[in-house]
């Protein structure tokens, strides 16, 4: 099944739950070209959060990705206050629900270094990109080596950018 970015962040936002877009869909935001199946996000671990994240996906049947269709589920707000971090399969898709990730911590770490960008149709938080690097660098895996390398030069395109920009504004005062 693919995966219904749109729908998903819709959903979400609507129903006022605060979440970070983390991972490749955040780097997609950023101007990645390389392509994710999941929707990860890092959300606030707040009762009142928790509680409007389990009626928003509810409808949606959420279910553990890669748990064998027997095995017992229950989707409430006992059941994400008692975890942390879940891998979901709903019927909009995959979708990581993230109470930390490594190198960056928890939503109330990482809000300080996200923005608002407008994705998949739907503006929501993202992680700025420096701090993406950093929690990709932190994570360690093989494919997050080459998805830092596309984003460093992201960000030194910017970054040269931003410098003609300055010369340009200072040049014609």
């Amino acid at each position: 099944m693919e995966t219904d970015f749109r729908g998903l962040i819709r959903t979400l936002s609507q129903a006022g739950v605060e979440f970070i877009v983390v991972g490749g869909a955040a780097a997609i935001g950023h101007g990645s070209a390389r392509l994710t199946s999941d929707l990860d996000i890092v959300y606030r671990r707040t009762p009142e959060n928790i509680s409007r994240l389990v009626s928003a996906l509810a409808p949606l049947n959420p279910y553990l990705r890669g748990a064998p269709p027997n095995l017992p589920f229950r989707w409430s707000d006992e059941t994400i206050k008692k975890g942390l971090n879940f891998t979901l399969v709903t019927s909009r898709g995959a979708l990581d629900l993230l109470g930390e990730i490594t190198g960056g911590g928890s939503y109330d770490d990482i809000v300080p270094h996200s923005l608002t960008l407008k994705l998949h149709g739907s503006e929501c938080l993202c992680l700025g990109i420096e701090y993406l690097i950093r929690v990709k660098r932190a994570a360690g895996r093989p494919k997050d080596f080459e998805a830092i390398a596309e984003l460093e030069a992201i960000l030194e395109e910017r970054q040269q950018a931003n410098n003609q920009n300055l010369k340009a504004n200072s040049s014609s005062q």
